[in-house]
């Protein structure tokens, strides 16, 4: 009989010890790959994600909160700026694009973004890609109650071009803050897999002007969404606003900004990293146990194996490579499990924050975690094999009584 046979023999006859330990090791597998490709993909991403500009001025208060807020649409807008300083900052030679943008209500959960409509028409939200709406529908008139609403919101909301709905006052959807303003959707926006896929847009005054808003809100906004001509302006700009002002707050680079919560939090990732490899260390262990506990019921067949010319390293490598056999088909299931992971996990990031998580999107864990769990579980099945190895022949060939 080849090695090989001998192997598959064996599993077969402890199948279900094998079933058990192959997905503890997906399980195992499945978690570890998850848990680092969402990591590396979440820091990737949100560090790239600026919906097109370079910085965002707003009211005074943190980086992280302004950028959260603006670009992000995650965090409440720390307070409001005054018109004159967007027409300030949109005058400065520097500046190649300004966008203002108010906020304040919602529709069932989904913010209601008030904005210009030069942001869905200029707006590069990457390289060479600006946003494009399904035909036929067109962007809001900046005049009239109408909306543009994320591919996102739309699915979730149900909303096709023609509908009409009644925004409801915050961030926070609450049944008894609709307000009497109707709006109908004139368009939606292809999905872009950015965070304005998750908001419904709508000309700026409508925002400002809307029923029980406080009238000294009408030309006030959340912020000013900047895209800069060149990097050197963003010194600049950051200099005169937020060491010579004390008013506003210049949010530059987006990218610089989103990198220091992810440090911040890098922590928890850690956490995980680590709680991954505890249960791949468990899981190779059970292949240990598994494999060693069968060894009494296999100690006649190993000196039946010797006794017809098998040599104690050929016994020794047939148990490792077994140890090996039931990582390999535990490795594989294990990228059901990843799949399954990143795909419950993208959906929840992407309903959080817009940004997208690619399952599929190659990351060099999907190669050496596989490999370091074979190699692993072979180490592991180094003890019964080497229990195997001191198998006496003669003493367990003797006639069972």
């Amino acid at each position: 009989m080849t090695i090989w046979h001998i192997v598959f023999k064996s599993l077969r006859q402890h199948l279900l010890s094998t079933l058990v330990t192959a997905l503890s090791i997906a399980l195992a597998g499945g978690l570890l790959m998850s848990v680092w490709s969402v990591k590396e993909q979440a820091q990737a991403t949100f560090t790239q994600v600026n919906g097109g500009f370079d910085a965002v001025l707003g009211a005074r208060s943190s980086k992280l909160q302004l950028v959260l807020n603006a670009i992000f649409h995650m965090e409440a807008s720390p307070a409001n700026m005054a018109w004159d300083d967007y027409l300030e900052i949109k005058k400065n030679p520097n500046v190649e694009l300004a966008v203002p943008i108010a906020m304040g209500d919602n529709y069932r959960g989904y913010r209601i973004v008030g904005t210009l409509p030069e942001f869905l028409q200029k707006t590069e939200y990457a390289p060479g890609r600006h946003f494009a709406l399904h035909a036929p529908s067109r962007i809001f008139d900046a005049t009239l109650r109408e909306a543009v609403v994320g591919s996102f919101a739309a699915q979730k909301l149900r909303l096709k071009r023609g509908d009409t709905f009644h925004p409801y006052h915050g961030l926070t959807f609450d049944e008894k803050e609709e307000h009497a303003e109707t709006y109908v959707v004139v368009g939606i926006l292809e999905p872009s897999n950015t965070p304005a896929d998750r908001v419904i847009w709508i000309p700026l005054e409508g925002v400002q002007k809307m029923g029980g808003h406080k009238v000294e809100s009408v030309e006030e906004l959340s912020a000013v969404l900047v895209k800069l001509k060149s990097p050197i302006a963003g010194r600049t700009l950051e200099q005169f606003y937020n060491k010579q002002g004390t008013r506003l707050t210049f949010a530059w680079p987006i990218g610089a900004t989103m990198a220091e919560l992810l440090n911040k939090i890098s922590w928890f990732d850690k956490v995980l990293a680590l709680v991954a490899y505890l249960v791949a260390l468990v899981a190779t262990g059970s292949i240990l146990a598994s494999i060693y506990n069968s060894m009494n019921e296999r100690r006649r067949e190993i000196a039946i194996l010797r006794a017809l010319g098998a040599h104690r390293g050929t016994v020794f490598g047939t148990i490792v490579l077994e140890a090996a056999t039931i990582a390999a088909v535990g490795m594989l299931i294990g990228f059901g499990f990843y799949f399954g992971i990143m795909s419950i996990v993208g959906e929840i990031v992407r309903a959080q924050t817009g940004v997208v998580l690619d399952p599929f999107a190659w990351n060099p864990v999907l190669a050496w975690a596989p490999a370091g769990m074979i190699v692993l579980s072979a180490l592991a099945g180094i003890v019964p094999a080497f229990k195997a190895y001191r198998t006496d022949v003669a003493e367990h060939l003797l006639p069972i009584s």
